[in-house]
């Protein structure tokens, strides 16, 4: 009688052990809930960014013209530019709190600028980590609610390439300034007196841009023809003019599709607008910067 008893026991710890383990093993994993969306989850490489690609043309503003650039994308039709792009990091006090109507990814907000808002309706797409994808819709018509509509149409074609995980990609043949590091380009001893001995070049958000003190350079795609008398600078035909504080220099070279690829470089007067002292240092960065751009032709 004994040994039997002893064996139920022993049959009973077995199965309370084994009726433990198995509660054990069926907890239900903890719920971490949605990742809040950052920008490089969203968008990826920033130097490759179709922005293009975020925008569905024939949805938002059927019969415009996409061009996209290294830094954005820009669509005309007639008198009204939309404006997908750039990217943005830092803090801009236009920006304001907006009920967007559609969905929007965790993590993510949309609001809205206040900036120019007499000719145009900006929105921000701001992500997790504090990036911001600017959209803008621009015209001369007396029709703020139009834009805006067409602004928030542009929003929700962005989320839908976003969540879809369909935004393209840029390529850059050999010879594009699309393949230039811009600041390697500015950190160069040639620049000491334009940008100022002790300042130092930091890139932009996207890697198509760099600032070194007062000194900007940067290479994107060519969208309104180039003004001003064209000069020789650095070997190559550059265009000097002033808007306000800075002076300007451009120069393109054939690029794809069509469509020109185009270097500035502008100085800033920080003493207010820019003149002949302020582009005599322009020209000079030209000078140095110049002919360490890749030529067609040329390795």
């Amino acid at each position: 009688m004994y040994p039997r008893l002893k064996f139920s026991v022993v049959t009973m710890l077995c199965a309370l052990l084994v009726s433990g383990c198995a509660k054990t093993q069926a907890a239900p994993v903890p719920d971490s809930g949605p990742t809040p969306l950052t920008a490089a989850d969203a968008l990826g490489d920033f130097a490759t960014i179709d922005y293009c690609s975020l925008l569905d043309v024939a949805e938002v503003a059927p019969g415009a013209v996409a061009v996209p650039t290294f830094e954005d994308c820009r669509a005309e039709a007639g008198a009204r530019t939309i404006l997908v792009g750039p990217l943005a990091f830092d803090s801009d006090p236009n920006i304001r709190p907006y009920a967007y109507p559609g969905p929007v990814p965790d993590g993510v907000a949309i609001q809205q600028s206040t900036f120019n808002d007499h000719s145009a309706c900006t929105r921000a797409v701001t992500f997790a980590d504090g990036t911001r994808l600017g959209l803008s819709v621009a015209d001369n018509a007396d029709d703020p609610a139009s834009r805006c509509v067409i602004a928030d149409a542009a929003v929700g074609s962005a989320l839908a390439a976003i969540t879809a995980h369909k935004v393209g990609r840029l390529t850059f043949p050999d010879r594009s300034w699309g393949r230039v590091a811009p600041c390697v380009l500015l950190d160069n001893h040639d620049l000491d007196t334009a940008a100022g001995p002790t300042s130092r070049p930091t890139i932009g958000l996207s890697g198509h841009s760099c600032i070194r003190g007062k000194v900007s350079f940067k290479v994107t795609v060519e969208t309104t023809e180039p003004a001003g008398p064209a000069e020789t600078l650095g070997g190559r035909e550059a265009r000097v003019r002033i808007a306000g504080a800075f002076c300007l220099i451009d120069t393109t070279q054939p690029g794809q599709g069509g469509h020109r690829e185009l270097a500035e470089i502008s100085v800033v007067e920080t003493a207010g607008t820019a003149g002949d002292g302020t582009c005599a240092l322009a020209r000079s960065a030209a000078t140095s910067i110049f002919p360490r751009l890749p030529a067609p032709g040329k390795p």
